[in-house]
């Protein structure tokens, strides 16, 4: 059974200058997100970015090769909508950091774990003055109030826009520390890459390459990726 998938029917995409920002036009047609919303980036180079996306298209729209396209969309039509929820949801993964939880053995990962994560977590507690505790293994630990309460604060100075791209950093690490340290130039998207992946490159080490697990860590891996970019093209 086919599939239906939208027709490409413009010529060029452009960039226009707009009340509010920048929009994408296809043949002199305004873009409009998903919910119909226009579809207004705060930059020029954002705008041109997702302008991109639209002119690569072949005869039939494929939305997976257009990340910079979905995230603003998500940012106008759901993150906009509801800043309070998204915002929440991104701060409550400081009380769960995955730099946070450490192996219980062997020797060797515990201090792969530690030479990689305590820097970071030293860097947050000095820098951003929220100090996090670690623990060995699954068990929850109970992080301090007042540094959840930093956390919360600094998430919600973002924009819609940057906000929909933070919360892809931190979704995909699963931490908030390494999306901050990113945002705040302490690390590249590349070493936070590699800092979240500690424990999957340990097991790959002593068991090899699983195939399939490889193929989905590269996609995570270039979403992580083009979520910083998006972020940086904010402005």
């Amino acid at each position: 059974m086919s599939v239906w998938a939208a027709r490409r029917f413009w010529t060029t995409a452009t960039v226009v200058p707009t009340e509010g920002g920048f929009a994408v036009q296809l043949d002199a047609r305004p873009v409009r997100t998903p919910r119909k919303a226009p579809l207004i980036l705060p930059t020029a180079a954002l705008a041109e970015a997702v302008a991109a996306e639209w002119q690569a298209q072949g005869d039939a729209v494929d939305p997976s090769t257009m990340p910079f396209t979905r995230t603003a969309n998500s940012a106008i039509d759901t993150v906009t909508a509801q800043f309070d929820v998204v915002a929440q949801m991104v701060a409550d993964y400081g009380a769960s950091d995955l730099l946070c939880y450490r192996a219980v053995d062997p020797a060797d990962l515990i201090e792969v774990q530690a030479r990689g994560w305590d820097p970071l977590l030293d860097w947050a507690a000095e820098s951003l003055g929220a100090r996090l505790r670690t623990t060995a293994g699954i068990v929850h630990v109970a992080q301090p109030p007042e540094s959840l309460a930093i956390l919360n604060g600094l998430v919600r100075t973002l924009t819609p826009f940057r906000l929909a791209a933070f919360h892809e950093l931190v979704a995909i690490s699963g931490s908030l520390i390494l999306a901050l340290a990113v945002q705040r130039g302490r690390i590249t998207a590349e070493e936070a890459w590699a800092q979240s992946r500690i424990d999957e490159d340990w097991q790959t080490a002593l068991w090899g390459e699983d195939e399939e697990a490889a193929e989905v860590a590269r996609g995570k891996r270039a979403a992580f990726l083009q979520a910083d970019r998006f972020y940086r093209l904010c402005g």
